[in-house]
């Protein structure tokens, strides 16, 4: 990719500014106050386009800062830029009300889309955080760290032949289904036991108040038939002592010769004058007797069954022996029944318990997504420490390049902290001068760029090399001479220009003034 040409109509300082841009080293040559800050943000908003922020914030946002001194109704701008061996325009305006961005090919005058994403495929993938890590060093801002630890963890996950990180998103989002499955599923069997225990807690109670019901049905068999044996033994001895009498007599004689033969012996034995009252009191009593069997006798004979249903008690002439004797058996069937029903639902209950053999293959798909994501996991992380390597390799070579051998290794650790090795001993930034340490990160930007690039970018460097000396800014320009396609440099001092004049590296001036510019 390069960038041709800047057209700003409307935007901040700027009214209808045009800057061409070249191959090799672009030097934009301003004082302080001159847009140099302006050109360098309104590159990255025709690249990125600008959002407003909300609230307090924007009021210091981008879009405020640079919003146009004059007509900010008509905050615009266009960029022309070369990619794929092809010419293209992006416009946009930034106006709050008239936001709009279109992107056209000059060489074929093909419309294409900025919201469909065919910006950034013309930019390969660039995107504002890479940019700001990378090819964009903002004054006092060449220092990177987590940001562009972060690219390169993307990257490492992310690229054109294998995307582990999409894939290892898939899988987690394959395993929250299966969880999600697993999760339903065990509601399910939940839901199910409780129904079934409940159902089993109901059939249980009809079972219990079957076996009192049966247990009532039978006591009272058992009492009605004793008694009617009992009835029927005592109709029978009566039936006994009636066949002994004859027919005619309702008294036996041989019943008044032992009354009169008790009332002889009570007369005789007993002393006097008790004798006599004894034996009157006994001669009452027997005639008593004879006198009850003569009354019973004019009394209409009844048949043993007779007898027996007067003995009979109300409550027992409501329920007929017969129906209970059905009562039982229906009772006993009902009894059967819960019974055979309770022992089929506590089957039930005890074949929930089992492990079920949808959650068997339910353990077995969860145990192979971890094992995918694990082996996804190690590979990233190999990838990632090949990454690493590769960027060690290429920082180390750059910093070699700039310090002229005084720093030949540089020590990158987890979440990109910095150190350098000198003469085998370790050095931790922190001890080092600021110059140094904005050549480590300048070192680790360009690095970066060549690790995680295969587009050639153009690299823009706002008044980078403050505190640079002479002797390495002057390695820097001419490794940035040799090595990139297209430098933008932003500065308010000549020392670059003479530098660039001494080393003989071609390169284009633009000269940017205080005031704004028709």
């Amino acid at each position: 990719m390069k960038i041709l040409e800047l057209r700003l109509k409307h935007f901040g300082k700027f009214t209808d500014k045009n800057i061409r841009l070249k191959d090799g080293i672009n030097v934009l040559y301003g004082e302080n106050e001159s847009g140099k800050s302006t050109l360098h943000s309104f590159i990255k908003g025709m690249l990125f386009g600008m959002e407003r922020g909300r609230g307090r914030a924007s009021a210091h946002d981008a879009f405020s800062i640079y919003e146009p001194w004059e007509n900010p109704g008509y905050y615009s701008g266009s960029l022309k830029f070369e990619s794929g061996e092809k010419t293209f325009r992006i416009d946009r305006n930034f106006d709050r009300f008239t936001r709009k961005a279109e992107l056209i090919c000059e060489d074929d005058g093909e419309q294409m889309s900025v919201a469909d994403g065919d910006l950034q495929l013309l930019l390969c993938g660039l995107n504002p955080g890479r940019y700001e890590n990378t090819i964009s060093v903002s004054q006092m801002k060449v220092e990177t760290g987590q940001p562009l630890a972060a690219e390169f963890k993307n990257f490492a996950t992310r690229n054109c032949d294998m995307d582990l990180s999409g894939a290892l998103e898939q899988l987690k989002e394959k395993k929250k289904v299966l969880e999600r499955e697993i999760k339903e599923s065990l509601l399910k069997k939940q839901a199910k036991r409780e129904r079934i225990e409940q159902e089993a807690s109901y059939v249980w109670r009809d079972v219990h108040h079957l076996e009192e019901e049966f247990a009532r049905i039978s006591g009272e068999l058992e009492y009605r038939r004793e008694k009617a044996a009992r009835q029927a033994q005592n109709v029978e001895s009566r039936r006994i002592i009636d066949e002994l009498r004859p027919d005619k007599w309702r008294v036996h004689p041989v019943e008044l010769l032992l009354f009169g033969v008790i009332i002889i012996l009570a007369f005789v034995f007993i002393s006097k004058p008790w004798n006599f009252l004894v034996s009157i009191i006994i001669f009452l009593a027997c005639g008593l007797y004879v006198w009850n069997r003569m009354k019973v006798g004019k009394e209409q004979e009844k048949t043993p069954p007779e007898l027996i249903l007067e003995e009979i008690t109300p409550e027992e002439e409501k329920i007929p022996l017969d129906k209970l004797v059905w009562e039982q058996t229906h009772v006993r069937e009902q009894l059967r029944e819960k019974q055979i029903q309770y022992g089929n639902l506590k089957e039930q209950l005890a074949e929930l318990d089992e492990v079920s053999e949808d959650y068997r293959e339910y353990d077995k798909r969860r145990s192979a997504l971890k094992l995918a994501m694990e082996r996804l996991d190690e590979l990233s992380g190999e990838l990632q420490r090949q990454l690493e390597d590769r960027l060690k390799e290429e920082v180390s070579r750059i910093l070699a390049y700039i310090t002229e051998g005084k720093y030949t290794r540089l020590l990158i650790e987890e979440g990109l902290h910095l150190s350098v090795l000198k003469e085998g001993r370790r050095i931790p930034l922190e001890q080092l001068s600021r110059g140094t340490v904005e050549q480590i990160y300048f070192a680790l930007r360009m690095a970066a760029v060549g690790v995680l690039y295969e587009e050639e970018y153009p690299v823009i460097l706002d008044d980078t090399f403050v505190y640079y000396d002479d002797v390495r800014l002057k390695n820097v320009l001419r490794w940035l001479g040799e090595r990139k396609r297209q430098v933008i440099l932003f500065t308010c001092q000549n020392r670059e220009k003479l530098l660039l004049d001494e080393l003989g590296v071609m390169y284009h001036e633009e000269i940017l003034c205080s005031e704004s510019t028709p």
